[in-house]
């Protein structure tokens, strides 16, 4: 398989990718640092756990750092990822915290549920990139601490997940101010009509890249359904727990309040 140096990634980040343990890339990473894709528009479905973090990582360094090893000093920002939740955006951070380590990015992330005024402050004070949530960030931009007209680049992440979640116009009132010219990453588990609607109308000429290919989306998950009558709902959940046997579950309920019934059934089990 090919390297990440022999696929053209940045120099910079090949030290950052190197003491991470990265040895050859994914297919996502692989593709989106073709040649043919060099400075377009790409919009990707690919699947969470494919390593598209990194990837769209690595697809954002020519554009940020051009030749040089290091990013000047952080102005307003160069760069914005939208994700469609708090965790997410975090981790997104954190994941590029260290692939850009080395190149003196400053980074925030502008997501619900934190304090306002860290964000204020940091957004002040100069960041490169610029990671949050669509409700979050258009509340920065309406109160103008967030200038996108020096934005070079744009990745929305998970593109499916945040028009699920009813995000649709936040993103067109992000895209509407997002500065000409600009480079958009799309990345999105699959490419439902919506997603394709949105591109059709923000994005003119994108490449399209499948890292995961729509017949193999969660291919790896068996989906059984098991038909019981409503009184037998929580004898079956335990009695499929006990089926499977396995170290970790998930168990979700449509209210709090059978969220509170079913735990305490299961500790009483």
């Amino acid at each position: 398989p090919m390297s990440f140096a022999d696929l053209g990634a940045h120099p910079t980040l090949l030290q950052a990718l190197e003491a991470r343990g990265y040895v050859s890339p994914t297919p996502v990473q692989a593709a989106v640092l073709d040649a043919a894709m060099l400075g377009r528009d790409l919009l990707v479905s690919a699947e969470t756990g494919s390593g598209k973090t990194v990837a769209f990582g690595l697809a954002l360094a020519h554009t940020l750092l051009g030749d040089a090893p290091t990013l000047p000093k952080a102005t307003t920002p160069r760069a914005l990822v939208l994700a469609p939740t708090r965790e997410l955006a975090l981790q997104v951070q954190q994941e590029l915290a260290w692939l850009y380590g080395s190149t003196g990015m400053r980074s925030v992330a502008c997501v619900g549920g934190a304090p306002m005024a860290q964000q204020l402050r940091a957004l002040s004070d100069g960041v490169h990139l610029v990671v949050g949530t669509p409700g979050r960030i258009c509340d920065h931009i309406e109160r103008g601490s967030l200038k996108l007209g020096e934005m070079q680049a744009l990745v929305l992440d998970e593109a499916d997940e945040m028009l699920d979640m009813g995000f649709r116009d936040e993103l067109d009132r992000v895209l509407a101010v997002a500065p000409k010219g600009h480079r958009a990453l799309w990345f999105s588990a699959t490419l439902p009509r919506e997603v394709g609607e949105l591109a059709k109308k923000w994005l003119p000429n994108p490449a399209r890249i499948a890292a995961t290919p729509a017949q193999q989306a969660h291919a790896d998950i068996k989906y059984v359904v098991n038909i019981v009558a409503f009184r037998e709902r929580e004898h079956a959940v335990v009695n499929v727990l006990r089926a499977h046997d396995a170290p970790a579950a998930i168990v979700f309920c449509a209210t709090r309040e059978e969220v509170s019934r079913m735990q305490a059934t299961l500790r009483e089990r």
